[in-house]
This record gives structure tokens, sequence and C-alpha cells, in this order.
């Protein structure tokens, strides 16, 4: 896969599609596989069209979503697919005023090469979301490429998007959100020195750095993750929110690894998240917190224990 920002003069055409495609869910992964198959059945490049940020994001900031995957997720995720080429565009005012007509002619067909348009059930582009179905069907006529609809993808009974996968993050169902994606749920961090509190209180946590804050994080409370520190991967709790036991502490991402005890100060993490144990509560003192703490990580490896008899994925 390649970033760029003109294809190269070998390539002599595309099978493309176009879309912001936060969190790369199932649905998505649908058409990326559609676009692969078709353009190595032509003889093309597989193409996507993507943003650098959510079109709402500069449209109408107050109504943006948080996202589920930033620019760099989105690029680390869409690198182990079989995309030939991904092209990040600067989404701005000026381009959101594009019509339909002027983005085929001026993208897709000039600088895309587009041969064959892959799009989901319900695609649209250009200004005020114009570029429906029909109207590429018509614009594809005169620019000579093929316009293609997939299917969205059905997961228990309702269609995959990215606002599901939202509702089911806020609200702490993890799974659910898995379900939808086709992997957990992510945050990628740098872990960064704390109080030392949890060491005091016999858990030594790494404390992770907020993510940005356009990244959505799901509902506050002790999650099962799995964390992955370089090519090592680890089992473990998190801890998301506040810490209303010790008064006046700000809220915080820590992280628990079981069996774990070295110095990652300053290391790159992705955590995983598997499954929501409780949600954050206060206690009278540090030793009912502890009680509870020993609770959690027992619960915690019973849900390792399960999951590795489990057949399947999340």
């Amino acid at each position: 896969m390649s970033a760029i920002s003109a294809l190269p003069s070998t390539v002599e055409g595309t099978v493309v599609t176009v879309g912001t495609f936060d969190g790369v869910h199932r649905g998505h992964q649908a058409i990326l596989s559609e676009i692969e198959a078709r353009a190595r059945a032509r003889g093309l490049s597989s193409m996507l069209l993507t943003f650098d940020r959510h079109p709402l994001q500069v449209l109408r900031p107050d109504d943006a979503p948080r996202l589920l995957t930033t620019a760099d997720e989105k690029k680390a995720i869409l690198a182990q697919s079989g995309l030939d080429y991904v092209a990040f565009v600067s989404f701005t005012v000026e381009f959101s005023r594009y019509s339909p007509e002027q983005f085929v002619a001026e993208v897709l067909v000039r600088r895309l090469r587009a041969k064959e348009l892959v799009i989901g059930h319900d695609h649209g582009f250009g200004r005020g979301r114009s570029g429906d179905v029909s109207v590429l069907r018509r614009l594809g006529k005169i620019h000579g490429f093929d316009v293609d609809v997939v299917s969205g993808v059905d997961v228990d009974g309702a269609l995959v998007s990215s606002t599901r996968v939202r509702e089911a993050i806020e609200q702490g169902r993890v799974e659910d959100a898995a379900s939808g994606l086709g992997r957990p749920y992510s945050l990628r961090s740098t872990v960064v020195h704390g109080m030392g509190r949890g060491r005091d209180l016999g858990f030594p946590t790494a404390n992770l750095t907020p993510p940005p804050s356009d990244k959505l994080l799901p509902a506050e409370g002790i999650y099962a993750v799995q964390a992955s520190l370089g090519s090592e991967i680890r089992e473990g709790l998190l801890h998301l929110g506040p810490r209303p036991t010790f008064a006046g502490s700000p809220p915080s991402i820590e992280l628990y690894l079981f069996d774990f005890d070295r110095d990652i100060y300053g290391d790159q993490v992705m955590v995983e998240f598997l499954h929501r144990l409780r949600g954050v509560q206060p206690f009278d003192s540090a030793a009912a917190l502890v009680a509870q703490m020993r609770e959690d990580v027992v619960a915690g490896r019973k849900f390792f224990a399960r999951l590795q008899n489990r057949p399947g994925d999340l």
C-alpha cells in the first residue's frame, strides 16, 4: 500500500472507492475486498481515497462525532489490507464545495484514473452529498467508468455502521463494537510517569497519555484488555475515568498487566478493549479499594480463561 499525492505513470487505471471510513468496520472491509477483487480481475490497481479528518469537523464542528480511528490509526489498519494505493485528502471547506461533476472530472478521472467506482449502499459525496448512485452512474457513462454498489453488512440483525459502533463504545459494550469492527476497539498511547499510587497499593500500573481530543473513549470503567508492547502481547486490566476514592485526583487511564513488572516508561502501547468488568465507583478507604482490585484481577483472569476456551473471534 502506498500513500500518494499522484499516481505513478505506470498505473493505467484504478478500481476506486471514496469515503471517510472511520473505524474501517466490517461494512468498509466488504467494500475494500470488493475493489481488490475487481481490480485483480481487470488487471487494474485498487485505490481508496479517504480523508485526514471527519468532514463534520470542518463543516459543523459542534456536530462532529468522536473518531473511532485517528488518521494514524486508520493508516495502520489500512496498511494490513490488500489495497494497492491509499490517498489521504485534506478535507477543507473548499473541497466540500466541489460539485459531483467537478469531483468526478478533476479527482476520480484526472487524478485517480478511475475505470470503476465501488461505493457503499448509503454513499453520497460532493456539495450537500448530492453525488448519489444515479448521479454517479450518469457521470460514469460520460467519463467511461463503471459504478457498482456494495450492500451493507448485517451483524446480529442490524447493518454495521460507524454510528452503531460508536453507540456501543459509548455505552461500554465493547464486545458489540468488536462484532461490528471485526476486531477489538483499540487505543494507542504512551506510558508516562504517574503518582505511583497503584504501586503503593500493590498493583503497579502504567499510566497512559490521553488520546487526541477527537478520539472516542469507551464508557468509564474497568476493562479486561489486551496490550501490545512492540511484538509482545500481554493481558491485563485498564482503569478508565475518575478516581473518586482519592479526592482531588484527576481522571486517568491506568493499565495493569498480569504477571508483569518491567520499566516501560516512554514505550508505545496499543490497548484492545475486550470486556467491561464494572463501572467506576468510590470506596471508603484504600483497603476497600485494594479488596475490590483483587476481585477485579480474579474476574479478569477468569474472563481470559473463558476466552481461550471459546471458539471464534470476539
